[in-house]
């Protein structure tokens, strides 16, 4: 059985097997939404950390495609559909998360070194679009990669990830006081799971406990004003790697894996009517993204095409 469980590993990360699965969800026929190809990645990667910022797209650090890391920042112009370099980061990192506070850009934990180096992180990087610069800020409490962030207001809430095995770490960074604190841990400790800000409100949702482990469904929601968590419709199909992005009026996921799985799914969360509904299925499956959001398009660049590593350049916008 040992023999077995190495084998399916190894061709995993190889990129070599894995299943195209779509959503369960009942299918908005009304309003599926579209897909649009855009100007690919530089240069293929996957466990990105991806956020917006100034109206651009940045698509940070992450897997080369022979699974090595890089420092690599890229920037995407939607006006122009092209992308630009920028400073890259101080240390190449994968696996970290990102997210904007206070007018400022901030990449938070991950892992740095490649294959089977990998070394947890605590490190924060500022990065200040004036200067094309960054910053090393206040380090995280928790070293860890493979967490989510997601802004409110002048602060980030640092979710989950792997430390010493998966983690239910929630720490909140002050980017105008340089300052961390705790809060009210995440129910359920999890890693490549996701994380947006809605409607004041901080969504958790997916991830898993291991690669070949329990891959979860778990969707919670954290409520600032009273440090506490609640129970929110799980998603149709449990898994990590995936991508989420928040509109004002609705919550989208995307993408993901499990073991064998590779996921096209495209779905969302109606306020409406407390559900989750499936949209256009992603024309590129993919893991290990990040999702962000410009004038009402969600653009998703790069990730892994297969469970494991194998990372593509592929950039995909998606309108509702």
């Amino acid at each position: 059985m040992r023999t077995l469980r190495f084998a399916l590993v190894a061709l995993l990360l190889s990129g070599c097997i894995g299943f195209r699965t779509d959503s369960p969800a009942p299918v908005d026929q009304s309003m599926s939404g579209t897909w649009t190809a855009l100007a690919p990645l530089p240069a293929p990667r996957q466990e990105i950390a991806v956020a917006a910022l100034e109206g651009r797209v940045f698509a940070i650090g992450g897997f080369n495609d022979s699974g090595e890391p890089v420092a690599s920042v890229d920037v995407y112009d939607p006006a122009a559909n092209e992308w630009q370099s920028r400073a890259p980061l101080p240390v190449a990192t994968h696996h970290a998360a990102a997210a904007v506070a206070a007018g400022r850009l901030y990449v938070i934990g991950g892992y740095t070194g490649g294959r089977l180096r990998w070394a947890t992180s605590s490190t924060v990087y500022e990065y200040d679009p004036a200067r094309d610069a960054w910053a090393t800020r206040a380090p995280m409490p928790t070293p860890r990669g493979g967490l989510a962030a997601a802004g409110v207001g002048n602060r980030i809430h640092a979710l989950g990830g792997t430390s010493d095995g998966v983690t239910n770490a929630h720490e909140i960074y002050d980017a105008v006081a340089n300052r961390w604190s705790s809060a009210n841990p995440l129910p359920t400790a999890r890693d490549h799971l996701a994380a947006v800000a809605f409607r004041g409100q901080i969504w958790v949702l997916g991830g898993r406990e291991s690669f070949i482990g329990t891959q979860f469904a778990n969707v919670e929601v954290y409520d600032p004003a009273t440090d506490s968590w609640r129970v929110a419709p799980p998603l149709p199909s449990a898994r990590g790697g995936l991508a989420a992005a928040a509109l004002p009026d609705r919550i989208l996921v995307f993408g993901g894996e499990a073991p064998l799985r590779i996921f096209s799914a495209t779905e969302m969360y109606e306020a409406v009517t407390n559900r989750w509904i499936s949209k256009t299925p992603m024309p590129t499956p993919r893991h290990g993204i990040g999702a962000a959001v410009v004038d009402g398009r969600i653009i998703i660049p790069g990730g892994g095409r297969q469970p494991g590593l194998a990372a593509t350049h592929v950039n995909e916008a998606y309108v509702p």
